[in-house]
């Protein structure tokens, strides 16, 4: 990179950086510039713009070099700066293991409705209320002589668990983003991947949350406890999906970099599904949802083979783009 006078400013940077890549062929240039720029500065990309004069360091200026070289590559942004933002929470990344995406925030959003809703906190100084007491009751009270201190009241039973499984967990974004969001909810994350396996641990360690969030290398559900298969309260995944035709016309960025494994789905998309449904057929307790996200062009298939498996509420939800992206359904209640 070369900057007159030898000096680069925040702005010389930027503008630098957003020419070299439109010409490396970068679909949003400035977008990834200010992402590369905001990590080797330490500032956000509102900072960024607020401090246009500022000059950068030798530190920062090595660093920025090493990121636009890498994005240049072709490199995803997420690996190189190492973490993305999923819902309402924040989770590394790293090569090897797939990259959170927004239309998987639609996935968490359907999966957290098919539970039971997390109870609502009792606000600063709010008294449960008591219990009423019959008309006859409330005049023997007052009848009565008696000076005994009254009864305690009934201890309050803690809420049950609610028990999930997020199937091919990758980062572990959909585990901890419901774990994260709703307090009841024990999630055995599992995938095959050991690198899959170490991050999504890490994941959940630093949200503080590898208390409720367990995760388990093995495939698919070989790894579930026991003791809860048929007790699920939910199914969830994000499998490999997209079909092995299509995988060829993926961008440079996800097939170059992204892992196949995660990514090729079979013949028609639906390899990995098919196994989904016969796990959720004897893991989901009675009235239990399952929700996948799925390529667009499956989702038809997959809603048909659902319903003639027994399931019930199937339906398809679209991502925000408009494009069909998750099934969700329900176990038949007995």
């Amino acid at each position: 990179m070369v900057v007159e006078n030898d000096i680069w400013t925040i702005k010389a940077a930027l503008d630098w950086t957003v020419g070299y890549l439109e010409r490396k062929g970068d679909e949003s240039p400035r977008i990834s510039a200010q992402w590369l720029l905001s990590e080797a500065c330490g500032l956000s990309r509102i900072e960024l713009y607020a401090n246009f004069e500022r000059p950068l360091s030798m530190d920062e200026r090595d660093a920025l070099r090493g990121y636009v070289t890498r994005r240049g590559r072709g490199e995803p942004l997420q690996y190189i700066t190492g973490e993305v933002g999923f819902r309402h929470i924040t989770v590394r990344v790293r090569p090897g293991v797939l990259i959170p995406r927004p239309e998987t925030e639609v996935l968490v959003s359907e999966a957290l409705a098919l539970l039971p809703p997390a109870p609502r906190p009792r606000a600063k100084g709010e008294e449960a209320e008591a219990p009423a007491e019959d008309e006859a009751g409330l005049a023997g009270a007052a009848d009565s002589d008696c000076t005994e201190a009254s009864p305690a009241p009934a201890e309050t039973s803690a809420p049950e668990p609610l028990f999930v499984a997020d199937l091919c967990t990758g980062s572990g974004c959909i585990a901890c983003s419901i774990a994260y969001e709703h307090p009841l909810a024990r999630v055995y994350a599992t995938d095959i991947a050991p690198e899959a396996v170490s991050l999504a641990r890490a994941n959940a360690a630093a949200l503080g949350l590898d208390g409720r969030v367990s995760v388990v290398e093995c495939d698919l559900g070989e790894g579930v406890p026991a003791e809860v298969v048929g007790a699920l309260d939910l199914v969830a995944s994000n499998p490999p999906y997209v079909p092995t035709a299509v995988l060829a016309g993926l961008p440079r960025e996800v097939a170059a970099y992204e892992p196949a494994l995660a990514l090729d789905g079979g013949a028609d998309g639906l390899d990995v599904f098919r196994r989904l449904l016969a796990f959720c057929a004897h893991a989901l307790k009675p009235g239990g949802g399952f929700a996948f996200e799925l390529h667009e062009t499956c989702l038809d298939d997959a809603a048909r083979l659902a319903a003639e498996a027994g399931f019930v509420d199937v339906r398809t939800v679209s991502d925000l783009a408009g494009r069909p992206r998750v099934l969700a359904g329900r176990s038949a209640r007995t």
